[in-house]
């Protein structure tokens, strides 16, 4: 069964996805004007008054700390790890080109769907790819895939890859049973996730930037004092990215190929761009300005903090203590427990276990909130449904505790690539539309104005949308 994992993950990593994801983030960077560099600036500008409680959703700046507490989990830590130790210190810029491409994939499928969101019963906002595809493309069929892949990848395979980071790296400090470790962690997980959406990003608001500084604080001030050796690991970086490192040995091909596969992998594992999970708290948001792109463009920032910084940051850990060769029998957050603890010194390992604790447990809790978003799309949002994902979310956590490490990552990988195949789909048979929302949002940018989404000057798109989604938006 492995083998036969192996054998899919390879096909569908060897050439599908790449070019898929590469192809897909080159696309929207055109399609919207090179968002990822013009509109960068106005993020901060979207989240400005953002912070104050908006009728019948969340702020831009819970959507975006509840997307980053799905982000910033074990693949920011084991998963790099694993890029480097199977790619190589290339693996590293591979994964910088991704996010950075990535970006504006980001921005297209966040933006959709803020524009094809509705209320719920409770007056709450849902919405994400499942809802774009049924109301942007008339595919309700489609909408009902993505939520079945998004299920199972979120309430069940990627806590198992959580929980299984959190327990080595508990065994590995402290030595405590891995089974112990899986029950603990589904009791403090089931005590959050039935507060719901609301209580969870008002949780996150906080939870998330403080996780986020301790580990990039850390690893900022190791870094100061190893600064000598930044210049060389940045070298090696380079190199090993276009193989010239490998070139005198004749496996520069082989080599090449598997920092860019590792990269892109674990790049889109770590900051989810393209897979289709963060619009599903892009949707919950109340936009501020009340425009689609407001919203793409605030979770844009996502990205660029989920890898470019937090992901950076640990590969930097890794390549200091060894360039990913030295301690390549361990396995994923051994690793970098491993490096720290060269780094550091013996507290290094016991930090980094309650680093990947914070980074796994709001993983875990998003990941859920993500499943039961798709739920109210399948209209099984009753209590025993509900109450069934919960304990199924709880006892993969238990179980992941006890599984192969090589399997669970295999098993990510292959529901990650089908939720990114039919998301990015998705996306780009509606990237007309994508257009039209940069383009408006622009041309009032230039104007002056305040950006504010009205729906009666696109006819097309204005019968698509949910009756009362965006009926109250202020037009002053």
């Amino acid at each position: 069964m492995p083998d036969f994992f192996t054998f899919i993950n390879d096909v569908l990593w060897g050439s599908v996805m790449i070019y898929l994801l590469f192809g897909a983030g080159c696309w929207f960077t055109w399609r919207t004007g090179f968002v990822q560099f013009r509109y960068i600036r106005q993020v901060g500008k979207s989240l400005k008054n953002s912070i104050s409680p908006q009728p019948g959703g969340l702020t831009s700046f819970q959507s975006l700390c509840t997307s980053l507490a799905a982000r910033i989990g074990s693949g920011n830590m084991a998963g790099v790890a694993l890029a480097i130790t199977a790619g190589g210190p290339g693996a590293v810029f591979w994964m910088w080109v991704a996010a950075i491409i990535g970006m504006a994939t980001s921005f297209a499928e966040c933006a959709l769907a803020q524009l094809y969101k509705e209320r719920d019963r409770h007056g709450q906002f849902r919405g994400g790819p499942a809802w774009y595809m049924a109301r942007g493309l008339g595919m309700r069929w489609m909408g009902v895939l993505f939520a079945i892949f998004l299920l199972i990848a979120y309430g069940l395979v990627f806590n198992s890859v959580q929980a299984n980071s959190v327990s080595r790296a508990l065994k590995f400090a402290f030595d405590f049973p891995p089974i112990a470790t899986g029950i603990v962690m589904a009791i403090a997980a089931l005590l959050v996730i039935v507060r719901g959406i609301k209580g969870v990003a008002q949780m996150m608001q906080w939870f998330v930037p403080v996780m986020a500084l301790m580990w990039v604080v850390t690893s900022l001030v190791v870094c100061l004092i190893n600064i000598d050796q930044l210049p060389d690991i940045l070298i090696s970086i380079i190199k090993s990215a276009f193989g010239w490192q490998e070139a005198a040995g004749g496996v520069a091909g082989y080599t090449l190929s598997q920092a860019i596969t590792s990269g892109f992998q674990r790049s889109m594992f770590s900051n989810e761009a393209g897979m289709g999970s963060t619009p599903n708290a892009a949707a919950a948001a109340a936009s501020w300005p009340p425009h689609p792109a407001a919203q793409g463009i605030v979770q844009m920032i996502g990205i660029f903090i989920d890898t470019l910084v937090v992901c950076s940051a640990t590969a930097m850990l890794v390549l200091l203590a060894g360039n990913g060769t030295t301690y390549a029998p361990m396995e994923g957050i051994q690793l970098v427990q491993k490096a720290m603890t060269v780094l550091v010194g013996d507290w290094g390992a016991a930090f980094v276990a309650v680093i990947v604790i914070l980074f796994a447990f709001s993983s875990i809790v998003v990941n859920y909130i993500y499943a039961e978003n798709n739920l109210y799309f399948l209209n099984l949002d009753n209590k025993r449904t509900i109450w069934i994902l919960r304990i199924a979310t709880c006892s993969t956590v238990v179980v992941g505790t006890l599984l192969s490490f090589p399997l669970l990552w295999q098993l990510a990988d292959i529901i990650m690539a089908c939720m990114a195949i039919t998301n990015l789909t998705a996306i780009l048979l509606l990237s007309p539309v994508v257009h039209t929302l940069a383009s408006d949002y622009l041309r009032q940018r230039k104007l002056g104005i305040r950006p504010v989404f009205d729906p009666l000057r696109y006819p097309d798109i204005e019968q698509q949308l949910a009756p009362d989604a965006w009926d109250d938006i202020p037009r002053d």
